[in-house]
């Protein structure tokens, strides 16, 4: 795996992944308050949150369960001296579908944050993570 990032300016960075595909971060605030994107550690919990999600998706559609969609809310917490690493991540996943087993929903996300997601086993090397979840039944119209 590769990846390059690039100095813009200030405090402006431009990441480009292996296959191409670019994104903007930095901590340079603008005169609205805004940043030019997220900065590196806002990127490395979206990371935790996408690797996971991705992992529960999977095992549930190789389950052949009706999964629809799947969001993960993650909360976090750093250390206050350098490195300013994660000490505590909350991921909340509200996963909906036809008909979801409550049991398989909760099996797919304890294997993904135990055994499969490999940004959460980096990540539990300075973290606490705890997760919780809830299913939302669609209808089908």
């Amino acid at each position: 795996m590769k990846a390059r990032v690039k100095w813009v300016e200030e405090r402006t960075f431009v990441g480009e992944s292996g296959t191409g595909h670019k994104v903007v971060l930095g901590t340079a605030h603008r005169p609205d308050g805004k940043t030019p994107g997220p900065s590196p550690m806002e990127l490395v919990l979206i990371g935790t949150g996408g690797c996971s999600a991705y992992d529960v998706v999977h095992i549930l559609e190789k389950g052949r369960e009706a999964v629809e969609d799947c969001v993960v809310e993650l909360d976090a917490d750093r250390a206050e001296t350098d490195p300013k690493v994660f000490t505590r991540i909350h991921m909340h996943f509200i996963v909906k579908g036809r008909a979801l087993s409550r049991d398989k929903v909760k099996r797919a996300i304890d294997l993904s944050i135990e055994k499969y997601c490999s940004a959460s086993a980096m990540m539990a090397k300075t973290a606490t993570i705890t997760h919780d979840f809830e299913v939302v039944e669609t209808v089908v119209k």
